[in-house]
């Protein structure tokens, strides 16, 4: 029978992909102040990342930055080892870089399906399996969580890849986090729906200004809302949650996402 590794170290060193903006920035910042370090990486926005290192330096913690190209694979994944040994370890990953498409099915080319699985699914794969062996060998246990997306779970016209790749990345955080369990290493994976973030055209904006009849708290998301989900499931208080999916979405999945993020009115709500 297997001895399972009961983790007893609090976590202090974490990676953050994707971290220029958006969910990627808040989740940094939000774990600085919790009391990790935190590597940073970025693709095309260099400033953007110096700007997120900035503000978890402002907190007293280190913070790491460097490029990483989840097209260039297995290569790149390697910026996860990278950035461990600035740190001096890794305790948590997560997964946030990410890219999409809004090409219907018919139309989208096959490099853009390679491009698209590579970032949101093989790439993660990849980068997981950099942090656990880490993670093993330091012998405390760790985090890992995937950002996905509401689209883990439900489909959207003109996001085929996008879809699958999430979908699959969904699936495999429920294997990694059997497989990994008997470490210490928790996986899960949190699913956004609608956040104010550069990636939705949305930016700094206050999410309370913004109506969305179809969901039903009525408004996008503010990345630091989601970022707290993260910082949870990185934390102590989740060392025995595993393998589970945590919608932030104000409700979108129950009306599914393409109704509630396209109804341009309240009449759902009356019977």
């Amino acid at each position: 029978m297997t001895d399972f590794h009961v983790e007893g170290r609090r976590p202090t060193a974490a990676v953050v992909t994707g971290a220029a903006s958006g969910i990627g920035r808040a989740t940094a910042v939000w774990l600085a102040a919790a009391g990790m370090d935190v590597g940073i990486t970025w693709h095309t926005d260099e400033k953007g990342a110096q700007d997120t290192a900035a503000e978890v330096r402002a907190h007293g913690r280190q913070a790491p930055v460097a490029r990483l190209d989840l097209t260039e694979l297995p290569e790149a994944a390697g910026v996860i080892d990278h950035l461990a040994d600035e740190l001096g370890r890794i305790d948590v990953l997560v997964n946030n870089a990410g890219t999409g498409t809004a090409t219907p099915f018919l139309d989208i080319d096959l490099a853009t399906v390679r491009q698209v699985l590579d970032v949101d699914l093989v790439g993660p794969f990849l980068c997981s399996q950099h942090a656990a062996r880490r993670m093993i060998t330091q012998g405390n246990g760790g985090r890992i969580v995937n950002v996905t997306s509401v689209h883990e779970h439900q489909p959207r016209v003109g996001a085929a890849p996008y879809c699958a790749a999430k979908g699959g990345l969904g699936l495999l955080t429920q294997v990694m986090a059997l497989e990994l369990a008997e470490y210490g290493i928790t996986v899960n994976s949190v699913a956004p729906g609608e956040i104010a973030t550069p990636m939705t055209g949305q930016e700094d904006e206050d999410v309370r200004r913004t109506s969305r009849p179809g969901v039903p708290l009525g408004r996008p998301g503010d990345a630091r809302e989601v970022a707290a989900v993260i910082a949870f499931l990185a934390g102590e208080g989740a060392s025995y949650v595993t393998g589970a999916s945590w919608a932030v979405d104000g409700g979108m999945l129950r009306m599914g996402p393409m109704a509630g993020s396209h109804l341009a009115d309240h009449g759902w709500r009356r019977p």
